[in-house]
């Protein structure tokens, strides 16, 4: 299996930017962008979204964002229901967003699952494919996340 380059790690920090600034006229900042390793690991918030992706690649896509962002945000786009469902499903919606954006560059060989959720912090997210996933911290409005992406290519995509 090949590995993804940078180029291809920055459309992924290319569509957190993007989605919050659509959705929410607020960009995100990049806080950090890391390999993890046993010293770093990936971390894991109250609420997280995977997308299990396949074809020519082959890993997951996470979104994990604490309660006080995932209402925020829900919030910023004028939905007042706050509840712990709402929360679960805005986590699985914005990695399907994140994914679905990734997907544009990579194409169709790039296969998205629906959103898998997950809630809970589990303090960290155990890599299932790669050693070392790629971690990109985010910050918007005060708020910390983490998109971790777990991917690699089966050697016939673009990476």
């Amino acid at each position: 299996m090949a590995d993804i380059n940078e180029q291809e790690i920055r459309v992924f920090v290319d569509a957190v930017s993007n989605f919050f600034s659509m959705m929410t006229r607020e960009k995100a900042g990049i806080k950090a962008a890391f390999l993890a390793n046993g010293e770093m690991l990936p971390p894991a918030f109250d609420f997280t979204g995977l997308i299990n992706v396949s074809g020519d690649y082959h890993g997951c896509i996470y979104f994990s964002a604490p309660r006080q962002m995932l209402s925020r945000f829900l919030l910023s786009i004028r939905e007042p229901h706050l509840h712990d469902a709402n929360l679960l499903d805005t986590a699985g919606e914005i990695a399907n967003t994140i994914a679905g954006n990734a997907r544009k560059y990579f194409g169709e060989k790039m296969e998205i699952s629906v959103p898998v959720t997950m809630a809970g912090s589990t303090e960290q997210l155990e890599p299932l494919i790669r050693p070392r996933p790629f971690v990109i911290m985010i910050s918007w409005n005060k708020f910390d996340a983490a998109v971790i992406v777990d991917i690699k290519t089966t050697g016939n995509g673009k990476g």
